[in-house]
């Protein structure tokens, strides 16, 4: 595609950072927001933006007047039994992961709408929105929130800006570094997922750069899974 202007939030790390390296290798303009820079300084020629999506209002400062795309990635993996969940954990996950794309897309709509093509929006969810999993109560209720939102912007926005979320199963990143942490652990992961591995920055990143991309002109409004097949198959031998 021709260059375009994209804002990655939380791309200084894990799938954010993949992302912001793909549309960089292709030529983009990219801006990243995010708490810290992180090894965003091997990559020349991207503009950081200091940001905390918690905060409001948050600060958007620097950005062009006009973006063709965005993508929200920050997120958390709390994993908790229910009973021991706080309000403050509760609240915590809405704000990073659902009121925080709830400010940003706020704040950066004006610009989005700028684009003269169009642009495009890619949130993330996770495969614990559609497939019940234990101790997943806080995190799969804000992604839940996530998905409503995709749809409900996807169906306000259209034509000119599509939206929509990408929802992966568990992935190699730092974000899930504590349920990686030995071979143990990723043996066991990778067991529970027909494809038998863990999925990676690169499996999902792919994906959200096609989503900006022209090549997926037609698609808005979709939530689509990145899993490893844990959203829709069981395997049995």
């Amino acid at each position: 595609m021709d260059a375009k202007t994209f804002f990655i939030v939380g791309g200084s790390s894990g799938i954010g950072l993949e992302i912001v390296n793909q549309l960089h290798k292709m030529g983009h303009i990219i801006y990243v927001g995010s708490r810290t820079l992180g090894k965003l300084a091997e990559v020349e020629g991207v503009r950081h933006i200091a940001l905390d999506v918690t905060r409001q209002p948050v600060n958007i400062e620097g950005l062009p007047a006009v973006l063709d795309g965005l993508v929200y990635c920050p997120g958390t993996i709390r994993l908790k039994p229910f009973q021991r969940l706080t309000m403050d954990d509760f609240m915590e996950d809405l704000q990073v992961n659902y009121l925080g794309a709830v400010r940003i897309i706020q704040g950066c709509l004006p610009l989005l709408k700028a684009a003269p093509t169009g642009a495009s929006m890619v949130l993330f969810s996770t495969v614990a929105v559609e497939t019940g999993m234990p101790f997943h109560a806080s995190i799969a209720s804000a992604k839940a929130a996530v998905e409503g939102l995709t749809r409900s912007l996807a169906a306000e926005l259209a034509p000119r800006i599509r939206i929509n979320a990408i929802a992966p199963s568990l992935t190699d990143t730092p974000l899930a570094g504590n349920l990686l942490s030995n071979s143990e652990k990723r043996q066991a992961a990778a067991e529970r997922h027909p494809l038998k591995r863990i999925g990676s920055a690169e499996d999902v990143a792919g994906l959200a750069v096609f989503l900006l991309s022209d090549a997926a002109r037609w698609i808005t409004g979709q939530v689509i899974h990145v899993d490893g097949g844990m959203g829709s198959l069981r395997t049995f031998k």
